[in-house]
């Protein structure tokens, strides 16, 4: 679910852009539209109901006008909203109801005069609220937050309706929900087929073969870039599977299967085998252990906890290259010889 949120100094106009079909549109080009479209430009608008007011358009400006003259501080008096819906999904008008007297609550209008318009020129469902911020009593609904709050109430009617998650803006999500993905349905499906390719192949030749016979242009660089079959380029960092990743899992890939190097007191016992932080912990130790060799029928299930553990991200290798190490001495020295010149050393 979409939503939106405005204010403004004219009632009859935001009345009037919701109740009134759309301006420039004539007869002939209404029905040429609807019948293309399979929408409804003619009578676009149906109000669902109306709260503490009633009357057309110009009786509606009136009343909301004299009431909103209670507090002589409000320039804005108007609240406008408007929630759509995800393509292909549909509310009864019942529903709607609900969806428009949940907006109004949220915003603190419930009690003011407020209708709701339910328009049909579109193939999304959407609702749309005209509020009076000025209560009966004088007092002035707050607009601040406004987006913060819209958003709110768009993930809490999402789980309520079972409708599809829309994420908001990441300057409006929680901390902890703006380092998410987005949702996508291509790069969900990229995510899976990678990871599905991934155990039943052994090589790097083979992955970018069976990838290439799912549709899919790999191109191998710094990193490695997806183009699908509509020419859309995907990092593979952006859907979690990076270069590296990738790479990691084939070699320890090749530790399991060439070596057999897997710590397994009995393979008829289920309980005594390692976990996959076990054998990424061991697919590079050397000598010393006992060794055994893990069973065919069993060695998908052990890939994909593998992979699973890599895709982590507070998985971290054990092992550094040695470049790394000198680089951060390098850079640790350098630090220290500053600081020693700013102390006159």
């Amino acid at each position: 679910m979409i939503g939106y949120v405005g204010t403004g100094g004219s009632f009859y106009e935001c009345i009037r852009y919701c109740l009134e079909d759309k301006k420039g549109l004539s007869e002939d080009d209404k029905q040429y539209l609807s019948e293309r479209e399979n929408v409804q430009h003619k009578n676009r608008a149906e109000v669902l109901f109306y709260n503490q007011c009633f009357g057309n358009k110009y009786e509606l400006a009136r009343e909301f006008k004299d009431v909103s003259r209670l507090s002589k501080r409000v320039e804005n008096p108007v609240f406008h909203f408007a929630l759509r819906l995800a393509p292909g999904e549909l509310l009864d008008k019942d529903k709607w109801m609900e969806v428009g007297a949940a907006c109004a609550k949220e915003f603190g209008v419930a009690e003011n005069q407020y209708i709701c318009i339910l328009h049909k020129d579109t193939r999304e469902q959407h609702i749309h609220v005209v509020a009076n911020r000025v209560g009966f009593d004088g007092r002035v609904a707050s607009d601040s937050n406004s987006y913060k709050k819209m958003a709110a109430l768009c993930r809490r009617l999402e789980r309520q309706f079972e409708l599809k998650e829309v994420l908001s803006p990441r300057a409006f999500l929680p901390p902890h929900e703006r380092v998410k993905k987005r949702g996508d349905t291509r790069r969900i499906k990229l995510a899976n087929d990678i990871t599905r390719t991934l155990v039943k192949v052994k090589s790097w030749e083979e992955f970018a073969k069976a990838m290439e016979e799912l549709g899919y242009v790999l191109v191998k660089g710094r990193g490695i870039v997806f183009i699908d079959e509509k020419k859309v380029r995907i990092k593979g960092s952006e859907v979690g599977f990076s270069l590296s990743i990738i790479e990691r899992f084939f070699s320890h890939r090749s530790d399991i299967e060439n070596r057999n190097d897997v710590l397994i007191a009995d393979p008829r016992t289920e309980s005594n085998r390692p976990s996959a932080a076990d054998l990424l912990a061991n697919s590079n130790s050397s000598g010393g252990e006992t060794v055994y060799k893990l069973e065919d029928s069993n060695i998908t299930r052990e890939l994909k906890n593998i992979l699973e553990l890599l895709l982590r991200p507070e998985y971290i290798d054990n092992h550094i290259p040695f470049e790394m190490i000198e680089a951060g001495m390098r850079k640790k020295k350098k630090k220290k010889r500053g600081y020693n010149r700013g102390l006159g050393h």
